[in-house]
């Protein structure tokens, strides 16, 4: 049985929740992952369900009529001058049949972010939403030990390890650190591949931008993956070049199938 896979906002950034449903549709996926919580960034849909009735209507019959699922939303960014609140996104997010919320510490305060994440995760679990903690390059938290640490302090069953391969890659986080952990811990996989020539550009140009394939490039993903249980995988793969060389729709489908002949090799 195949996992489910899900479309990632930023795979086709600046797009309309309802295209991203259906160039998801026409590509294959099982599922998307919308970006419901707006973080106020230039040029990017501001999809707030909350206020947003319309939307949340044509969205959720977009669901329906593609046979979609919304795997998770996002992005809650934990900081201090950002809210700590997300019930009504929340209850927006779970009435789409969501279950999973993506997740980033972006405080220089432990003892905020530690605090916080309790909030949020007791306000998830009213809507039996799972909160996943990603730690990306740019973020306050670089790394697998640092993650699993703010898990330990927060203590909250709902609260799940969320791994980016590039970014596992980039701290140089092993299979064998990720197998020593109890496979409790883990939530879902961002899936996407580090070019080869990384080193010779700016790492926010390559989150943004450059994200490679999935085995085309420079991570070791099928160790990686094969260390981590069989959970969904959203994939996560910006690219610039290869947007304007295949449009959209077209890198969307290349996205899943090489993702789908690494994830061949580690279910085997």
């Amino acid at each position: 049985m195949q996992r489910e896979m899900s479309l990632a906002y930023l795979t086709i950034p600046g797009i309309e929740a309802l295209d991203q449903i259906k160039i998801a549709a026409a590509a294959g996926y099982d599922a998307v992952s919308l970006r419901t919580i707006p973080m106020g960034q230039p040029g990017e849909p501001q999809n707030d369900l909350v206020h947003d009735q319309e939307l949340f209507l044509k969205i959720r019959q977009a669901l329906k009529e593609t046979g979609l699922k919304l795997l998770d939303m996002e992005l809650i960014r934990v900081r201090e001058d950002l809210p700590t609140d997300y019930r009504a996104a929340f209850e927006k997010g779970a009435e789409l049949g969501a279950t999973h919320v993506l997740s980033s510490d972006w405080s220089q305060d432990e003892g905020f972010a530690v605090d916080t994440y309790g909030k949020i995760c007791e306000q998830a679990r009213e809507f039996n939403l799972t909160v996943n903690l990603e730690y990306p390059a740019s973020s306050t938290i670089h790394d697998l030990a640092g993650v699993v640490a703010l898990q330990d302090k927060v203590k909250a069953p709902n609260l799940k390890l969320f791994l980016d391969m590039l970014y596992v890659f980039w701290a140089q986080d092993t299979p064998e650190a990720i197998k020593a952990l109890d496979p409790e811990r883990f939530g879902m996989i961002h899936l996407c591949d580090c070019p080869k020539d990384y080193y010779l550009v700016d790492r926010t140009e390559t989150m943004r931008s450059r994200r490679e394939y999935p085995g085309l490039g420079a991570a070791p993903l099928v160790p990686i993956l094969k260390a981590l249980p069989k959970h969904p995988c959203s994939i996560e793969l910006p690219n610039t070049e290869y947007i304007a060389r295949y449009g959209a729709l077209g890198h969307a489908r290349l996205c899943l199938e090489h993702a789908r002949k690494i994830l061949n090799e580690v279910d085997q």
